[in-house]
């Protein structure tokens, strides 16, 4: 198999650019200095293009070499003929290799491994051949026997032997159940049943459920996984088994003879039924997964990404508050580079109830260090602490302060651990997290990478997955995102710096190291002199580290080293030297090139670095996070009785899932947007089509049940244009019914899903 061109194939790029970016791989490079910094070579393929050629490429290459294994394999039992030679080197999945090795592979002992050896193999070359002219119990006499370890008591016996043998021969047929795997895929159902039905548990709506494998959602897939590993459910495969076992008689039964036909039947259903069918629905099953997996894996890595890039609060003084009700609400004071100026326990919760002392203390804590925004844990008494903070502002006239909500997940994750110990020594567990729910929102990048990517709480069924594939995914998504920011060579911990390309945990510390020993980085090409960062690392971390005020203006931008000559040739052309980006004069550089071929030609670089080159002059240093939607900043707090059908509010999306989107609308109960209220002009096929995490959205209120603590929303705000679809909808499933195509709706009781889901 050619494997660069079947990857081309699959990501429909050109045979080139999977070469290149194949080739890259292969010398070491990481993805983002790919996607950034060798766009001619690959035709700018991106980095989540760059990160689907790799995965498929270790899998054709796990492929190629499984081939490989099971040929060497078959060859040496002396069976490899040209034609299975063929088959299996023409086999595009891992299925069909071992579909095709599964006659060839050594069993575990099976009931055909034990008629064997009782030397029924015959009888059953004779059942086989279709041409018996009586009964097969006489030629099953034949194989009586009482040898030790031999015994056939009766032809009875010998025939059931035979017909094990041969129903082991028909479940190793490749071809018959590549037949049955797709018909069982594209007709049968997945269904589940409760093994309680009095039980009460959230999977309540699955303990009657059925649908078609070939349509089921992802989240469903791991949600009745999730509810049968927690012994709620029982989960089985429906195959349409009258056709399947047709079909085998059909294959089996060369001739039409009345003693062995019956035989054969019974071997085929026998094949099927104990052989075949719990393989096949194993299979399955766990395609399934896979693919829901990967499914789920994709919409937390796209939350994750979005999480990552919200834009920075900078500037601001900013009080962490981490609430609780026995241990205190902790506080910590951050300036604005994150430094921390203060720590301090105040008590005005239950069962302390010290309201009117806690408002004292951080109203001082306040006027001393001139804080302007008050950072809120969203976890254990939240809602008590931000009806304070909101009172607070109002009974005091604090009119340059706000305050935001914000999500803690992974930050007491992150204060138990080595990391936090060692930035925070004299700090306790409670502390570090109030000092994390702070920095939060002045550099949401640089401390949540702090935090191990699958604890941050984004995502869908997180941690009944496969953990090894999120975290590379995951860790992949981070590395992304920070090499898309870049970062400060002589700001950035180590645990920032671990994420650039080319840059390992090691060599992390070593920078950090070098920086305490030596003072601020000058200039990048001082990178060399860190321990164990050589030349090839250096060339793949140097454009994502940037230096202020160095003594190279190029080097407080993306622009690489391998280009500094290149771009000082083009500022001298148009009249401009390295003190011009300094002086930020280039805003109209991109106008004074009117050809961007002849230019690039010119200056021995191709047009995608040129057009990289001028971006980056025109807004040194520029940050992508400026573009993304700003958080919104609060005063006031809302009761979840406050809210009416109705009502139309701002709201920041906490977490996209298949179905919908949690909205942070102030109440501190997010609200669920189904996918089916998010637009009424077209059909929406996934949530992440529509809405990111972080994006601030206008949502009406549907419905809210206080007592469930659930909060239905809608995006579409005209209440007749949602009659409107709703109408459209119903006429839509009363047709389905009449036709007998309804099937009966999935869900979880949705009080507490998002939660559920993680």
């Amino acid at each position: 198999m050619d494997v660069t061109r079947k990857i081309a194939e699959e990501l429909q790029i050109k045979p080139s650019q999977a070469e290149a970016a194949v080739k890259l791989i292969d010398e070491g490079c990481t993805i983002p200095f790919i996607a950034r910094y060798r766009k001619e070579a690959t035709g700018a393929l991106n980095d989540e293009q760059l990160r689907n050629l790799d995965e498929r490429l270790r899998y054709l290459r796990n492929l190629e070499e499984r081939k490989t294994q099971v040929l060497a394999s078959i060859e040496e039992q002396g069976k490899l003929t040209d034609a299975l030679k063929e088959q299996i080197a023409g086999a595009e999945t891992m299925v069909l290799v071992e579909d095709l090795y599964r006659p060839y592979k050594q069993k575990r002992r099976t009931r055909a491994t034990a008629a064997r050896e009782k030397g029924l193999e015959p009888l059953a070359c004779y059942i086989m051949e279709q041409n018996a002219s009586a009964p097969l119990e006489e030629e099953g006499e034949k194989y009586i026997c009482a040898d030790e370890g031999k015994e056939v008591k009766d032809a009875n016996e010998a025939i059931a032997g035979a017909l094990d043998i041969i129903a082991e021969q028909i479940s190793d047929v490749a071809e018959y159940r590549t037949y049955i795997r797709d018909l069982t895929f594209r007709e049968g159902t997945i269904s589940s049943a409760a093994r309680d039905a009095q039980a009460q548990s959230v999977y309540e709506n699955y303990y009657d459920y059925s649908e078609s494998i070939r349509t089921i959602p992802g989240h469903r897939i791991l949600a009745l996984n999730r509810g049968e590993a927690e012994k709620f459910l029982s989960v089985k495969v429906e195959a349409p088994q009258e056709r399947i076992i047709m079909y085998l008689e059909k294959k089996v039964i060369t001739a039409d003879n009345p003693f062995t036909s019956p035989a054969l039947k019974a071997a085929a259903e026998d094949a099927y039924s104990r052989l075949i069918a719990p393989a096949i629905e194993r299979e399955i099953r766990s395609s399934l997964t896979d693919t829901a997996e990967d499914g789920a894996i994709r919409v937390f890595g796209k939350n994750l990404e979005q999480l990552l890039l919200q834009p920075p609060i900078a500037g601001k003084v900013v009080l962490g508050w981490d609430p609780a009700f026995r241990t205190g609400c902790k506080l910590a004071v951050v300036d604005p580079t994150g430094k921390v100026l203060a720590t301090k326990v105040i008590y005005p919760t239950e069962p302390h109830n010290k309201v009117a002392e806690a408002k004292r203390e951080v109203k001082k804590l306040i006027d001393k260090y001139h804080v302007t925004l008050i950072s809120c844990g969203n976890g254990t008494a939240s809602r008590e602490s931000e009806q304070i903070i909101s009172d607070m502002i109002h009974e005091m006239d604090l009119k340059d302060v706000d305050y935001i909500i914000t999500n803690e997940a992974g930050a007491s994750v992150y204060s138990a651990s080595k990391l936090a110990a060692e930035e925070f020594p004299d700090f306790d567990v409670a502390q570090r997290s109030a000092v994390s729910i702070a920095r939060r929102v002045q550099d949401p990048l640089a401390e949540l990478v702090k935090i191990e990517p699958k604890s941050i709480g984004v995502g869908q069924y997180q941690h009944d997955m496969n953990q090894k594939k999120l975290g590379e995914a995951l860790a992949g998504v981070v590395e992304d995102s920070v090499n898309k920011v870049g970062v400060d060579l002589n700001t950035a911990s180590a645990s920032l710096l671990e994420y650039i390309s080319g840059i390992s945990k090691a060599v992390a510390k070593n920078i950090v190291d070098y920086r305490e020993t030596n003072g601020r980085f000058t200039n990048r090409k001082q990178l060399l002199k860190v321990a164990k960062l050589g030349p090839k690392a250096f060339e793949q971390c140097a454009g994502f580290m940037r230096i202020s005020d160095g003594e190279n203006p190029l080097d407080a931008t993306s622009v690489h080293p391998e280009s500094y000559a290149a771009a000082e040739q083009l500022l001298g052309l148009l009249g401009y030297t390295l003190d011009s980006i300094t002086a930020g004069s280039l805003a109209g550089l991109s106008g004074k090139v009117r050809d961007l071929q002849a230019m690039a030609q010119q200056l021995g670089i191709g047009e995608m670095t040129l057009a990289d080159i001028i971006k980056e002059l025109e807004k040194p240093g520029r940050d992508p996070r400026e573009t993304m939607p700003k958080p919104i900043l609060r005063k006031d707090i809302m009761e979840m009785k406050d809210l009416q059908p109705g009502m139309i509010l701002k709201g920041t999306v906490r977490n996209v899932i298949d179905f919908g989107a949690f909205v942070d609308i102030g109440v501190h109960q997010d609200g669920l947007v189904h996918i089916s209220h998010m637009s009424s002009r077209r059909r929406v096929n996934h949530p992440l089509d529509v809405v990111h995490v972080g994006d601030i959205v206008d949502v009406r209120i549907l419905e809210v049940d206080v007592a469930k603590a659930r909060i239905s929303l809608s995006m579409i705000l005209d209440e007749q244009e949602e009659a409107e679809k709703k109408h459209s909808k119903n006429r839509v499933r009363a047709k389905d019914k009449k036709s007998g195509e309804g099937k009966k709706k999935e869900g979880l009781n949705l009080s507490g899903l998002n939660r559920f889901m993680r």
